[in-house]
């Protein structure tokens, strides 16, 4: 039976998921099949309370995230911002300065559409 290895295989294009919401900014990386291969909030980075909701923050979660990816000789990624938070211009600043290069760039902020439906108006 072989021996499992610790060593994760990265591949050479990434999705970059960047979740900007007002109170934290979350960074998922996964490979072309959705499976995380990293993860990274302003949390784990170090900042507490009001602190992980600046852009400097998320600034320094997303080089973390490309300290890493860089490590793992990753080329280039897709990336995906959602949310309106802060951190969303930093993140996306941070991503465009690194040595990886951007494939593609998309907004997947949800956005509701004719609302939600209203009250039965009153009789009489």
């Amino acid at each position: 039976m072989p021996k499992k290895t610790s060593k994760q295989t990265f591949p050479p294009t990434v999705n970059i998921y960047v979740t900007a919401g007002f109170n934290n900014t979350l960074v998922t990386v996964a490979d072309s099949k959705g499976n995380t291969l990293i993860w990274h909030s302003c949390g784990r980075a170090g900042f507490k309370g009001t602190r992980k909701s600046t852009p400097f923050a998320a600034t320094t979660t997303v080089k973390q995230v490309v300290d890493q990816l860089e490590a793992k000789h990753v080329s280039s990624a897709k990336v995906f911002l959602k949310g309106p938070g802060p951190g969303r211009d930093a993140a996306l600043k941070t991503l465009k300065h690194s040595k990886i290069k951007l494939t593609l760039l998309a907004d997947v902020t949800p956005i509701p559409h004719n609302g939600c439906r209203l009250k039965k108006p009153k009789r009489g």
